[in-house]
């Protein structure tokens, strides 16, 4: 009952939790501005405690996934307690007053103190609890500081999070979340998924910063399509489907460029994707046939610590 799954009640606690969740982070209306910088501080203390007294009782009574819930939402609050506080102390400078909501909109390098104390915040979380969920409200801080800290190293206020710089950045940063997740899977051996989250927006940054950047040439746009056959083959690996799922959005759209840009008058182009489509799929039955020895042979030249991970996901 501790493992997430596609069952009625957890369901529920995911649904109710998140709602929670968006509350007080992507939903927060500008009506909240009125209580002040004081009121935001000492409304989402009262909010904290209550969320942190709900995760001990649930603990009590080994309720371990609604309690990851109350947690991740204790961490989520942080950011609005130090944004209360930062109105107390008058760091926001007059006329350039941004409210609360504009922490989850806009690109802006004063967030960063909101974001690293909500970092803390979850390390101790993590530290305290050891429930998973927690990681979530982390990796997404992690990803939106990808995105603030640009203006930070490049100088001014503000910047687009398309420019050439911040796809960079967000490639690097999100490929940098990746490896610390598979660092997390390597060193873990508990049943319980730590590195879940940092997959997903790791990969998430990784591949949206790559993506957007134009290649300028239809071998780097090949380049891109390899790219994201590797990431299916390493999401087979380690049994991570997030991977999967954003190298198979990659490829698809690389053919897409193809039919609509470089074989838009050709007749042959969809008969021979169909033709590579048909190879796939014969790739994958002779695969399955020869499964255990073709993957005993691959796992055979990977570093042992590797070997065990892949080893363990499959089992």
């Amino acid at each position: 009952q501790d493992t997430p799954a596609f069952k009625p009640a957890h369901i529920l606690y995911y649904l109710g939790g998140l709602i929670a969740i968006g509350a007080m982070s992507l939903f927060m209306n500008v009506g909240w501005e009125q209580f002040g910088g004081s009121g935001l501080f000492c409304i989402s203390l009262c909010y904290m405690a209550a969320a942190i007294g709900g995760v001990e009782w649930m603990l009590a009574r080994r309720l371990v996934l609604p309690a990851g819930l109350l947690a991740a939402l204790a961490v989520v609050l942080v950011p609005l307690a130090v944004y209360g506080l930062q109105h107390m102390l008058g760091y926001w400078a007059e006329g350039r007053h941004p409210a609360y909501r504009d922490f989850h909109q806009y690109i802006d390098w004063r967030w960063i103190f909101m974001e690293l104390a909500t970092l803390a915040a979850g390390a101790v979380a993590l530290w305290r609890y050891r429930l998973p969920f927690t990681v979530m409200p982390v990796a997404v801080t992690l990803w939106y500081m990808s995105m603030d800290i640009v203006p930070m190293l490049l100088g001014g206020d503000t910047y687009s999070f398309f420019s050439h710089e911040g796809k960079i950045i967000s490639t690097v940063f999100g490929l940098a979340m990746t490896l610390v997740a598979l660092w997390i899977d390597l060193r873990t051996r508990s049943a319980k998924d730590y590195a879940f989250w940092l997959y997903l927006w790791g990969v998430l940054a990784f591949w949206g910063g790559l993506s957007s950047m134009d290649s300028g040439s239809e071998f780097g746009k090949l380049v891109y399509c390899l790219i994201n056959v590797l990431m299916i083959g390493i999401g087979a690996a380690l049994s991570r489907r997030v991977f999967a799922v954003f190298g198979g959005l990659g490829i698809a759209g690389y053919l897409g460029h193809l039919s609509y840009s470089v074989f838009r008058d050709s007749l042959l182009f969809p008969v021979a994707l169909t033709a590579i489509g048909i190879g796939v799929i014969a790739a994958g039955i002779f695969w399955q046939r020869r499964e255990a020895a073709i993957g005993a042979s691959l796992r055979g030249v990977l570093p042992e610590p590797l070997r065990l991970l892949v080893e363990r996901r499959a089992a």
